[in-house]
C-alpha cells in the first residue's frame, strides 16, 4: 500500500460512525472518504502532482479534509501554522516553490504570492460539483515518494522542512496504535495543532483503527476542556509539558474532577517534571500515564515507558516503540556502558527521508540510516533510557557543564511552582551565569519569596548549580503547539 490514505481508510472507507465529533464539524468516516477522494481528483486534475501544496488552518474539517485529499492526489502536504509570520511564509513559499495553498478564511496570513488559494467556500463549490463530475486518480507508485513537509525552526533561524514520506507515516502510525493499543472503541480529545507531528499523529492513529476525534482549540479556557473530556466521552488526551503543568497547579478543581471514560492521557514535546507525573497519578490512579519521546524528524514517535514501569523507571523515557531500534553511542558510535552519556541514534522505517533541500544537514543528522538526536541520554540495566538534556541546551558556568533540567526539576519540586526555566545570562563579574525564571501558581504568588526558592535550591544543589538571579514571571511562554520557549 503506497500511499498512507489508502492505509488509513483501508478498514473504515465505509463506516456510517462520526469520526470528528464536534457538532458543527461531525462527519462520517464513508463521507470524510468519499469527499476527500472527489477533492484529491480535483487537485490532480487542476494541479497536477509532485507539487509542493500549502495547507494553513486550525484544526477544523477544513484542514482533516484538504489534508487527507493532497496526500491522495500525489502532492506533498506542508501544513503551516496559521499564525506563521510573513517572512518565513514568504521563505517557505520560495523554498518549496509552490503556487497553491489550501487556507482558511479564519487565517490572516497574506498569500498573494501565491497563483491559486482554496478556502472552506471554495472547498464547498468544488464538493457541489460532486454528483456531476468524476475525477480519476493517478495512484503514486512508490511508498518513498513525499507525503508531507513539517517545517521547524532551526538553530540558525531559517526554518527547516522535515521530509516524511508515506511509508513513514504508515510506519509511525502503525506503531503508535500497537503500544497504545488503540481500537474503534477511542475518542481522542485533540488540543495539539495538526501543523505539528504529535498532533497529526492523533489525526492518522484514530482514523487508521476507526476511533473519534473531538477538537478543542481553546486549551486557555480550562473548564472547557474538563466539559468536552465528559461531554464526547474521551478514552485519550494528548498533551505537551506545559498542558500537564497548567492542569495540575493553574486548575483548583483538576485533581478533584471525574473522568469516568479516560483510560490513558499521553505525554511528549520534552521532558515532564517528574513530579508532576507523580502528582497526576496519585490524583488519577486508574488513568494510564504514558510517556513518550519522539522527534519530528522521527514522524512524531521515537520511544514509550508502559505505564506499568512508569513508578518503577519514573524520569524515563522508557524503550524504542514496535519496529524502531534504538542506542545511546559515544562520539566514536560505540554503545554507551550503563550509566555513561552519549547520544540517542534511532533507526527504523519512520526515520525521515531528510531535510528538504539540505543534503549537508541531512548528512549531518542521517549516518548509515541512523537518526542522530541530538539528545543527551544515559542507560540503565534495564535498557531503559533517561534523557539529561540536547546537546545544545547544555550551558557552562564557571567552565563547567551543566544541564539545565536537574535545576528546573528541583525548583519544580516545590508545589507553588508551576513552571521554571533556566538560562544562560551574562554577568559583569563572573562573566557567566544561571538565571532562574519561575511562573507561581495564582494563589501563591504572595506565598513564597526568591529567598524561599535560593534557599531550596542549595539544599539540594551543589553550589555551582545554584542560580545566581531568580525572577518571577506570571505565563509560561510557549509556542502555538504549547511547547516551551526560552526567548
Amino acid at each position: 500500500m503506497n500511499n498512507v490514505f489508502d492505509y488509513l481508510f483501508s478498514e473504515t472507507q465505509l463506516h456510517d460512525r462520526a469520526f470528528i465529533l464536534n457538532p458543527s464539524e461531525e462527519i462520517t468516516f464513508a463521507k470524510l472518504h468519499k469527499n476527500s477522494l472527489f477533492l484529491a481528483g480535483y487537485i490532480q486534475k487542476m494541479y497536477g502532482k509532485d507539487q509542493c501544496i500549502l495547507l494553513i488552518s486550525h484544526n477544523n474539517l477544513f484542514f482533516v479534509l484538504c489534508y487527507l485529499a493532497i496526500l491522495k492526489s500525489g502532492n506533498t502536504v506542508v501544513p503551516l501554522n496559521p499564525a506563521t509570520d510573513q517572512k518565513t511564509l514568504d521563505f517557505i513559499i520560495n523554498q518549496c516553490n509552490t503556487l497553491t495553498g489550501f487556507i482558511s478564511k479564519f487565517t490572516k496570513v497574506k498569500s498573494e504570492a501565491l497563483s491559486h488559494v482554496i478556502s472552506e467556500d471554495g472547498i464547498k463549490e468544488i464538493l457541489a460539483g460532486e454528483t456531476s463530475n468524476n475525477f480519476s486518480i493517478t495512484p503514486i507508485a512508490n511508498s518513498e515518494a513525499s507525503a508531507e513537509i513539517i517545517f521547524t525552526s532551526g538553530s540558525t533561524g531559517v526554518p527547516k522542512g522535515v521530509v516524511l514520506s508515506h511509508r513513514n507515516l504508515i510506519a509511525n502510525t502503525s506503531s503508535i496504535i500497537n503500544y497504545l493499543n488503540l481500537t474503534f472503541n477511542d475518542k481522542m480529545l485533540v488540543v495539539l495543532p495538526f501543523y505539528y507531528c504529535y498532533g497529526l499523529s492523533l489525526l492518522h492513529t484514530h482514523l487508521k483503527v476507526g476511533g473519534s476525534i473531538a477538537f478543542n482549540n481553546s486549551f486557555i479556557f480550562i473548564g472547557g476542556i474538563f466539559r468536552d473530556l465528559n461531554q464526547y466521552q474521551c478514552t485519550g488526551f494528548a498533551g505537551v509539558p506545559s498542558h500537564y503543568q497548567v492542569l495540575l497547579r493553574k486548575s483548583k478543581s483538576f485533581t478533584t474532577t471525574l473522568f469516568p471514560h479516560l483510560r490513558y492521557v499521553t505525554q511528549a514535546g520534552g521532558k515532564l517534571p517528574s513530579v508532576f507525573i507523580s502528582e497526576f497519578t496519585q490524583a488519577f490512579p486508574n488513568i494510564n500515564f504514558v510517556v513518550m519521546y519522539g522527534q519530528t524528524e522521527a514522524t512524531a514517535r521515537l520511544s514509550y515507558l508502559p505505564p506499568n514501569k512508569l513508578h518503577e523507571k519514573l524520569g524515563s523515557i522508557g524503550k524504542g516503540i514496535p519496529n524502531v531500534t534504538l542506542r545511546v553511542v559515544n562520539e566514536q558510535g560505540d554503545n554507551v556502558a550503563v550509566g555513561e552519556a552519549g547520544e540517542i541514534v534511532a533507526l527504523g522505517d519512520n526515520v525521515m527521508k531528510g531535510y528538504y533541500k539540505d543534503e549537508a544537514l541531512t548528512a549531518e543528522t542521517i549516518k548509515n540510516g541512523w537518526l542522530y538526536t541530538g539528545d543527551i541520554a544515559t542507560i540503565d540495566n534495564d535498557g531503559f533510557i533517561f534523557i539529561q538534556s540536547r546537546k545544545k541546551d547544555f550551558i557552562k558556568v564557571g567552565g563547567k557543564r551543566i544541564s539545565p533540567k536537574e535545576i528546573e526539576e528541583v525548583i519544580l519540586s516545590m508545589p507553588e511552582v508551576v513552571d521554571c526555566t533556566i538560562t544562560q545570562v551574562d554577568d559583569e563579574i563572573l562573566g557567566e551565569a544561571m538565571k532562574a525564571t519561575v511562573v507561581l501558581a495564582d494563589d501563591k504568588r504572595n506565598a513564597i519569596s526568591i529567598k524561599d526558592i535560593s534557599n531550596h535550591c542549595q539544599k539540594h544543589l551543589p553550589l555551582y548549580k545554584v542560580p545566581t538571579y531568580i525572577e518571577f514571571d506570571t505565563v509560561i511562554k510557549v509556542n502555538a503547539a504549547g511547547k516551551k520557549t526560552k526567548n
